[in-house]
């Protein structure tokens, strides 16, 4: 039995994963959660989503709050569009500060980010949805992925892998990668229209996923469905590290979509390079 790779950090405002952390004192890689903002009703408190109707300067100051606690200017920081889809870029110190104060002004139309420089924080937006992290020590790639179900069926997770191999000539033995807190079979359950994009995805392959909690409603676990799909894509079983934290159940430290009924705040993946 693997150890939680999400575990509570100096600062109440995130949690980071001391493994990776070790193993490169350059590296900065976490998730945030609700606590330590200054947002208010609904939002409270480290509300760091600008898209869901929360006061702009709140979010603003929330992440500072964030940026000043993990010790990378908010100007270093990359954002993405997210659309739900499997599109993956690149990033370079060119795309520094993009989405840091309009949600649309990040990497356009983009679920999958990663760079190979310093000095660059990338992040995601999360409510449910599945934070995936990757890092291939040799070439120090990192990079990051938003895998709500579409795009966990859309096998983004294998997306980012195929572009490392692909485009960047790395060797898929040397890639890791991290699950992160999101919604558990325990809370999520989705319907026959989801489950047959689910099974498309699984192929003829027997791997538990999901199993039916009543009639045309199954339990789904994404973590687990991102595990098998990175799995598939040739990255070690013994590389892959999956949280065992579920951000509806665990009302203290996270938001939840679901769980909060659509009204509700954004926590943030991040991974990056500290310059050395």
């Amino acid at each position: 039995m693997h150890k939680e790779p999400f575990q509570p950090s100096h600062h109440d405002s995130f949690l980071d994963v001391p493994q990776w952390n070790q193993h490169d004192s350059n590296l900065i890689v976490g998730f945030s959660t609700k606590n330590g903002g200054v947002s208010q009703n609904e939002f409270e408190s480290l509300n760091l989503g600008l898209h869901v109707d929360d006061k702009k300067e709140d979010v603003l100051q929330n992440r500072r709050i964030l940026a000043e606690a993990v010790d990378v200017p908010l100007e270093q920081w990359t954002f993405a569009e997210q659309v739900h889809h499997n599109k993956v870029m690149k990033v370079s110190s060119h795309d520094a500060g993009k989405g840091m104060g309009d949600y649309e002004k990040g990497m356009p139309q983009t679920d999958a980010i990663y760079t190979d420089q310093s000095n660059l924080l990338l992040a995601l937006c999360f409510a449910d949805c599945v934070p995936l992290y990757f890092y291939e020590p040799t070439r120090g790639l990192i990079g990051l992925a938003h895998a709500g179900w579409k795009g966990t069926v859309k096998n983004i997770a294998g997306e980012m892998v195929n572009a490392w191999v692909k485009n960047e000539g790395v060797s898929v033995e040397n890639i890791r990668a991290v699950i992160g807190p999101s919604i558990g079979a325990c809370c999520y359950h989705v319907d026959d229209y989801v489950i047959k994009f689910v099974d498309e995805a699984i192929g003829n392959n027997k791997v538990d996923v999901y199993e039916e909690v009543s009639k045309g409603q199954c339990a789904l676990n994404l973590q687990a469905l991102n595990a098998f799909l990175l799995e598939q894509a040739g990255v070690k079983t013994a590389n892959i590290r999956s949280t065992s934290r579920c951000t509806s159940c665990e009302e203290e430290l996270f938001f939840s979509h679901r769980r909060d009924r659509g009204k509700t705040g954004r926590m943030l993946s991040f991974i990056g390079y500290k310059e050395v």
